[in-house]
């Protein structure tokens, strides 16, 4: 039996809307100032699968007010669009690139103008290349800071016109997806567990790319609200990358083998964020390839989010790998210890 919905079967304040990713929609890629980020240096890559480079996308550099007007005629009231870091502040950290200021100052005020809702992410996959060179990005402290004072420039030029910020668009893929296997920005993997690895450490990188992800941040959380929230009166709050997972059976195995995996994908940004740790799961799972928080890290990410956002993709189901446990070269897939299908 199909369903059929209109707007109206909605509940007011339910708000349709439209997303993009900066490197996915601007285009543009070397101009008015953009320095390379990751994802321009994996686009190019023979580790990219598609050969699509990116460097045009969907032009949006250009076109923004043709697709400001979509918007509009759709009659959508949101619209989520990221930050490129390294269009906004090209060497990572210090000047300005005033040209690229200037787009998303347009850009901004042609959705204020059309009545169109605001959501800015941050930071989506796209760390300025110079700052992965300089000190291997994520997988560094020295990424806390940052990504701190690149967060207080956005603050600081667009909170006038936008109240609702997402610092960190799918941590909990990217960790996986990005320092486990591979496959995204920077490409990071180890044998045996992604293809044609050249850097890496499957082992240890995605977990410290969620530990200093879940301290940058907490420490912009903790800034918006010292130095903006009061007067811009918006709220700051993360994304996480979402399954709905059910255990294949009602066995023991398949029961706990489901709950480790929750507890990878959504407990490992969760549950710091709530109580101020990893999961139990995790940190047996992982043992000493788990970075521990601080007595003051433990405040600082506790509480840090005034919301919590979901991108839902799909549902599979989960049931124990027996062969995990064997495994004596271990990654985080390892860890979990789960098999997947879809449902």
């Amino acid at each position: 039996m199909a369903f059929r919905f209109t707007v109206d079967d909605f509940p007011d304040g339910f708000a349709f809307g439209a997303a993009t990713a900066a490197f996915q929609y601007e285009g543009a890629v070397a101009e008015d100032g953009k320095s390379p980020s990751i994802w321009n240096t994996y686009a190019h890559s023979a580790r990219n699968p598609n050969e699509r480079s990116g460097d045009t996308s969907a032009d949006g550099y250009h076109k923004y007010k043709e697709d400001v007007k979509l918007i509009k005629d759709l009659g959508l009231r949101v619209y989520r669009f990221s930050i490129s870091w390294s269009r906004l502040i090209p060497n990572g950290r210090g000047a300005l690139n005033l040209k690229g200021l200037q787009f998303y100052n347009d850009m901004i005020n042609e959705l204020v103008k059309e009545g169109i809702q605001i959501q800015a992410v941050i930071y989506h996959l796209d760390l300025p290349q110079i700052l992965e060179d300089e000190y291997g990005g994520w997988l560094s402290p020295k990424i806390v800071d940052d990504f701190t004072a690149y967060a207080d420039v956005c603050f600081r030029e667009f909170g006038d016109r936008i109240a609702h910020w997402t610092t960190i668009l799918e941590p909990n893929i990217l960790a996986q997806g990005c320092y486990d296997i591979g496959i995204c920005a920077p490409g990071h993997c180890s044998y045996p567990f992604g293809h044609d690895c050249t850097v890496g450490n499957s082992s240890v990188e995605p977990y410290l790319f969620l530990h200093y992800s879940l301290l940058a941040h907490s420490s912009v959380v903790r800034l918006y609200r010292e130095k903006y929230q009061a007067v811009q009166k918006g709220v700051v709050g993360i994304n996480l990358y979402s399954l709905c997972i059910y255990s294949l059976s009602d066995s023991t195995e398949d029961i706990q083998a489901t709950e480790r995996a929750n507890d990878f994908l959504f407990g490992s940004i969760l549950h710091p964020l709530l109580f101020g740790d990893y999961p139990e799961s995790m940190k047996k799972a992982a043992g000493t390839r788990l970075p521990s928080f601080s007595s003051y890290e433990s405040k600082l990410v506790s509480g840090a989010f005034d919301f919590i956002g979901l991108n839902h993709y799909s549902s599979i189901y989960a049931s124990n790998n027996p062969n995990a446990s064997k495994m004596t070269t271990r990654d985080q897939a390892a860890d979990i210890g789960a098999l997947f299908r879809g449902c």
